[in-house]
């Protein structure tokens, strides 16, 4: 999954597998669509110098035999010659307008088919980026979603894509089109008029040559509104998200303040965007009137003199105007793509970010059972770096030099004997939920920082799908996802069995609250459970984790927003529903982690002290300080 967008061209064709047919057959109906268009100027030029000129029309040698079948009062021969009958088609001019009408109605059919297919390919395209996009994203490891903005990921997986979608399939397959057009157009122009053709075409090195020298400063300037737009999403974002917040501490002018001056900044960009837009449309105008300018002032003085019959000059001011529309087009696909480059940029860093792999041989099954003995051994840890790059996004750099103080746990070992109840005790920033996170690998241990190992089986050559399906764990923020309350229970199931929902949540003690909701389990939860109370939202995720049934499960600081009597009870049911289970209680409480087969407490992210409680208290140290404050009188 990881690379497939070496540069912008293999990502765009990446994205393209599974639409690229559709957008083919679109671009050849598009082709015909301008051959079509250039049929009717060479019918109406006919009509005018045949017909009511009476100008002599020779008929193509390929065409003599065709028309004399069709009906032979089509042609007429003087000598070896063959010419067009004026006569008849001036007394019967509705076939001229049927011809005319035919070719118009196949270019109409063309259209249709050009945009049926376009629109196929268009959104097979946007389905495949955005579900590449999305299963690459959850597939990311937590460290990258720590230093990349919520909003900022949004906007890439939006905004990037439509710009991407727009310039696909409303830029790139004209591109072709008009590529056909022009070279088509120049060669009729040059069978009525070379010198006029060279007039027409001597503008349009000037056309390219200014589109490409605004192209880089669109490019440049595009990207910084895109930036901008980013930061304002992750602000808009976080804001919504913790509107509570801001509410409660009167942050509301604060904050709208912070969000103006924000717009304000995106705002200046894209006007400075909006006025290079402006200078390279009004010169691309005044280019393409000078262009229309000078075929009329030539053309009239070649009809003049004689050199140009007036159904030429009519045919010869459609096909310029032909011209004109797709050298413009591609001064259009130069700036669009100066726009799509920089969202293929950003999209290319979010697919070109590594993935949490396994190795091929990685072990799960019976190869690696969970309902052993886990054992820290050595194991220290430090975050990696996030730094900015070139385009201010963030960037994670693996950096790691065991400086002591980066580090986070430091040479911490222990043993956590299979089925039984382990404590962690230590103050903030200890290191307590990091050592479950590298349990579960939300984290990875290098070679050089120590090892974890399962019933003697390092976890990093175990499948992390395995490992996690065996680990159930209740996050230090439990996270609720807007539902019903029974849906975020049973959110790991298969299907939802209202028995194990229920029984689940009497466990977590939720039992008693849900009966006083006026919908039971099918209360809604709101966005991140706003809904619920913070001993609620805990006792949800509790339930969560219960009725998954793992041989390991951990409760980081899952009981802190309950009340004592509460987390009595949630214990009791707890040790009843986990006997044979390996259970870690990470907790401040000493009543929380008292009757733990061994207590292990954490200072600076080293091991201090280890032991039951009634050894910790003996030992009259950290864990007997501890012990001693919360049950002052």
């Amino acid at each position: 999954m990881n690379n497939v967008g070496k540069n912008r061209k293999t990502l765009l064709l990446y994205f393209l597998r599974g639409s690229k047919r559709y957008f083919i057959i679109s671009v050849i109906f598009a082709m015909l669509v301008s051959v079509l268009d250039l049929i009717n100027p060479k019918i109406i030029s006919f009509a005018v110098d045949c017909v009511l000129s009476k100008k002599k029309q020779k008929v193509p040698e390929f065409a003599v035999n065709l028309l004399s079948e069709i009906n032979e009062k089509f042609i007429v021969s003087e000598g070896d010659a063959y010419y067009f009958n004026s006569e008849y088609f001036g007394s019967r001019l509705y076939l001229i307008a049927g011809l005319i009408a035919t070719v118009a109605f196949f270019a109409v059919l063309c259209r249709y088919f050009f945009k049926q297919f376009n629109a196929r390919g268009e959104g097979k395209l946007v389905q495949r980026m955005r579900n590449l996009l999305y299963e690459h994203i959850i597939h990311l490891p937590v460290s990258w979603h720590n230093a990349n903005q919520t909003g900022d990921i949004i906007q890439r997986s939006t905004s990037d894509v439509e710009t991407i979608r727009n310039f696909v399939a409303e830029q790139l397959t004209n591109l072709i089109r008009v590529v056909v057009l022009i070279i088509l157009s120049v060669i009729f122009m040059a069978g009525i008029n070379v010198p006029l053709t060279f007039v027409a075409i001597i503008l349009v090195p000037v056309i390219i040559l200014y589109s490409l020298f605004f192209h880089n400063k669109i490019a440049a300037s595009f990207q910084k509104v895109d930036t901008m737009e980013g930061r304002l999403s992750a602000m808009v974002q976080e804001n919504l998200t913790g509107v509570r917040v801001v509410r409660a501490f009167g942050r509301e002018a604060y904050e709208k303040k912070r969000f103006e001056q924000s717009n304000e900044k995106y705002m200046n960009t894209w006007i400075h965007l909006m006025k290079l837009l402006s200078a390279f449309w009004a010169t691309s105008d005044f280019v393409s009137g000078l262009q229309v300018l000078l075929i009329a002032s030539f053309g009239a003085v070649f009809c003049v003199k004689g050199t140009l019959s007036p159904g030429d000059y009519i045919a010869f001011i459609s096909y310029n105007a032909m011209l004109t529309w797709p050298v413009r087009m591609l001064g259009r696909v130069i700036s669009d793509m100066s726009k799509a480059g920089i969202s293929i940029d950003r999209i290319r860093y979010i697919m070109n970010s590594k993935v949490e792999e396994d190795a091929e041989n990685a072990l799960k099954g019976d190869d690696a059972p969970m309902n052993q003995d886990i054992v820290f051994d050595n194991v220290s840890f430090e975050f990696d770096r996030v730094e900015k790059n070139a385009e201010g996004e963030a960037v994670v750099v693996s950096v790691k030099k065991h400086d002591e103080q980066a580090e986070v746990l430091k040479n911490v070992s222990f043993t956590i004997p299979a089925g039984k109840t382990v404590g962690i005790l230590g103050g903030t920033g200890s290191g307590k939920s990091t050592l479950v996170h590298l349990l579960d690998r939300l984290f990875d241990l290098t070679e050089d920082e120590g090892k974890i190992t399962i019933g003697g089986k390092d976890i990093r050559g175990i499948n992390r799908k395995w490992l996690r399906e065996n680990i159930g764990i209740v996050l230090q923020e439990p996270y609720l996802f807007s539902g019903t309350l029974a849906e975020n229970i049973a959110i790991t199931q298969k299907e939802q069995k209202m028995d194990r929902v229920k029984a689940a949540a009497k466990i977590a003690s939720l039992d008693e609250a849900v009966e006083k909701f006026g919908k039971g389990y099918e209360t809604y939860v709101g966005e991140r459970g706003v809904t619920l109370s913070g001993g609620q939202k805990q006792r949800t995720a509790i339930a969560q984790t219960v009725i998954r049934n793992t041989p390991i499960m951990i409760f980081d600081d899952s009981l802190s927003a309950v009340d004592a009597e509460t987390d009595v009870k949630i214990r009791k049911a707890l040790e009843e529903k986990a006997k044979g289970t390996t259970t870690i209680i990470i907790a401040h409480r000493i009543s929380t982690l008292m009757n733990a087969d061994k207590i292990i407490v954490l200072e600076n992210g080293r091991v201090a002290e280890e032991g039951t409680h009634d050894e910790l208290l003996q030992k009259k140290g950290i864990y007997n300080k501890v012990f001693n404050l919360q049950h002052a009188v």
